[in-house]
């Protein structure tokens, strides 16, 4: 037997659309599961292979001021996918959160965000950047009150963050391994001779 979803009850419909599921499981027992549904998103981290840093943004999330006090995240620049494709969305959101015109983007995998509770599922993106890439100063889209900060770190900066568990935004940690792993060069500290 395959699990199905034998009923469905909206309990709110805003930003986000927050379900009741009742659910068959596999088993055939039944059970009520909730579900929260805001659309797709993506998720870039820019970087300059020739000075070795990251462009992120460092901005309030209000989950994370709930749960630990967080004033700010640090994260990679991420945004919904509204219309068109994940990449057309990914250099959207760059252009606007960090001001930078992407060319290439070098896919990482789609992945849900968090499959317990969200239908979200987050298009994962790396794309290297000059500075002639960079068009504004960013700080993301009017009228959206974001306030974003826009930072730029050494790769070998966030390597460490990392390594020591500083890194809380998920979508990023992955990135930045992801980066690691396909171009470990680009985080050894630059040598005093180049």
């Amino acid at each position: 037997m395959k699990a199905e979803i034998l009923s469905l009850r909206t309990i709110h419909d805003g930003w986000t659309r927050f379900s009741l599921a009742r659910v068959r499981l596999a088993d055939g027992t039944e059970a009520e599961r909730e579900i929260e549904d805001h659309g797709n998103s993506v998720g870039v981290l820019p970087y300059d292979p020739e000075r070795r840093v990251a462009t992120l943004v460092r901005e309030l999330r209000v989950p994370a001021l709930y749960a630990a006090g967080e004033q700010s995240q640090l994260e990679a620049p991420a945004g919904l996918i509204d219309d068109g494709t994940p990449e057309e969305n990914a250099r959207r959101e760059v252009l606007e959160e960090v001001g930078l015109r992407l060319r290439d983007l070098e896919p990482v995998g789609a992945t849900y965000s968090c499959g317990g509770i969200s239908t979200e599922r987050i298009h994962l993106f790396l794309s290297a950047y000059s500075s002639a890439d960079r068009v504004s100063g960013g700080g993301g889209a009017e009228g959206e009150h974001e306030n974003i900060k826009v930072v730029e770190l050494p790769l070998a900066d966030l390597a460490a963050r990392a390594d020591r568990g500083e890194l809380t935004d998920l979508k990023t940690l992955t990135l930045v391994l992801a980066l690691r792993v396909r171009r470990p060069d680009l985080f050894e500290p630059i040598s005093a001779g180049r």
